[in-house]
């Protein structure tokens, strides 16, 4: 259910595949997320995406009442992408919920298709969310907006998204993926010494 594609050019995709499920994530999902982005280590661009028209509902339910919602999983698996020595893209093809927002938030660049959905429930559910989460959060789109989606439970539109900064551009659906390919295309072309030290750069 996740598949990573390892392009010989450096470019990995790495896929949520469980569209009948909203790509809902169990956690063996969650934990084989966790290696494909640990892995990733060794690429040059990445590129996270999933199929149908949610990118993932966060924590399957059955496995978050077993205790998935607080598994230190999700950390491990935004950590490690926020790690990447190249350009990490979210090529978000649809709804962005629950924890499932943490490793979005922790990719350089996140692309939407209209008609995404962003929010994370944590608090009416009883949970914390993720440690690195609302920094990540807050960071892109200040402080009352991470309150208002943390807090106040809010469902944030695409258009929402892209005006607070939490979504770096909407693309149509079926330019997604060739949209995500040729923002790294300028990474995959240069050495990736160059690539690393802008990023780090760029990130402090």
């Amino acid at each position: 259910m996740i598949h990573t594609d390892r392009g010989d050019d450096g470019l990995w995709t790495i896929t949520i595949d469980r569209p009948d499920k909203a790509n809902s994530l169990t956690a063996e999902m969650l934990e084989a997320l966790a290696d494909a982005a640990e892995a990733a280590q060794a690429a040059r661009a990445v590129i996270l995406t999933g199929t149908g028209k949610v990118f993932s509902a966060g924590a399957d339910l059955d496995a978050a009442r077993a205790g998935l919602a607080t598994s230190p999983l999700w950390e491990r698996l935004s950590s490690a992408i926020a790690a990447l020595p190249g350009l990490s893209i979210a090529a978000l093809n649809g709804t962005l919920a629950g924890g499932s927002m943490g490793m979005a938030l922790a990719c350089d660049i996140r692309i939407a298709v209209p008609g995404a959905k962003f929010f994370y429930p944590v608090m009416k559910l009883g949970f914390l969310p993720q440690p690195s989460d609302p920094g990540r959060l807050a960071a892109l789109v200040g402080p009352a907006r991470a309150k208002l989606i943390l807090m106040g439970g809010q469902k944030i539109s695409t258009e929402d998204a892209f005006a607070f900064g939490l979504i770096d551009r909407i693309v149509p659906p079926d330019a997604l993926i060739d949209t995500a390919r040729e923002i790294a295309a300028d990474t995959l072309a240069a050495r990736p010494e160059i690539a690393a030290g802008i990023k780090g750069m760029c990130t402090g």
